[in-house]
């Protein structure tokens, strides 16, 4: 009688948490933005890259968590901005356990786990059009790279960004071309400059607190 009591409880449990989130994703805490804000390097700064992000994670069911973009300005390092971890992304997918994990070898960051907060694969290298570039004006380690990032994220006509290939692929066969935060410059800071290059204006977005929805 009691397991028979146990497991009902369990069960009214869990039906109650999906009539409270309806349509959440449970754990996640990375995406990529499915769109960018649409002007370029002009983000409204960290403060509106973080806006961004937030919006589209509670349009997904999310929002019950502080989201931040994984950007680098001249005074700011992206590793520093996005909490401990770990990090799973809309399918339950732990893409890094730690922020040492993240910026080594081992995470599991690629075009199947860099999911949009809807948990759409974004398109990468092959793809039309392809929209692998993702802003972050980092250097691999995560660490700012001085006057790579729109001018703090604040210009659509000034400078260039680093970016990295959530898909993980270039070019070349070499550790550029499969980084996911450090591959190479935009050819400028405008929206159509950066679709010259495979982007689109998109961001990493990871949760750094909260608390989860189950």
């Amino acid at each position: 009688m009691k397991v028979r009591s146990a497991v009902l409880l369990a069960s009214l449990g869990l039906a109650a948490c999906a009539q409270m989130y309806p349509g959440s994703k449970p754990g996640m805490s990375f995406f990529v933005t499915s769109q960018g804000p649409g002007r370029g390097g002009d983000l409204g700064g960290l403060a509106g890259a973080d806006a961004h992000c937030a919006r589209l994670a509670a349009a997904a069911g999310a929002g019950d968590k502080t989201w931040h973009a994984y950007l680098s300005t001249d005074t700011v390092d992206a590793r520093s901005r996005i909490g401990n971890g770990p990090w799973y992304d809309a399918k339950g997918v732990m893409i890094a356990s730690s922020v040492a994990d993240l910026h080594g070898a081992g995470n599991k960051l690629d075009k199947q786990s860099a999911l949009s907060e809807s948990g759409a694969v974004i398109n990468g290298r092959g793809d039309t059009p392809n929209r692998h570039d993702i802003l972050t004006g980092s250097n691999p380690d995560g660490t700012r790279v001085a006057g790579k990032n729109c001018a703090g994220w604040t210009s659509s006509d000034a400078g260039t960004a680093i970016v990295g290939h959530h898909d993980r692929m270039g070019l070349r066969d070499d550790a550029p071309s499969k980084s996911w935060n450090s591959s190479h410059e935009t050819r400028g800071c405008s929206q159509e400059a950066f679709k010259a290059t495979g982007g689109d204006g998109l961001l990493y977005c990871f949760a750094s607190g909260g608390k989860s929805a189950y």
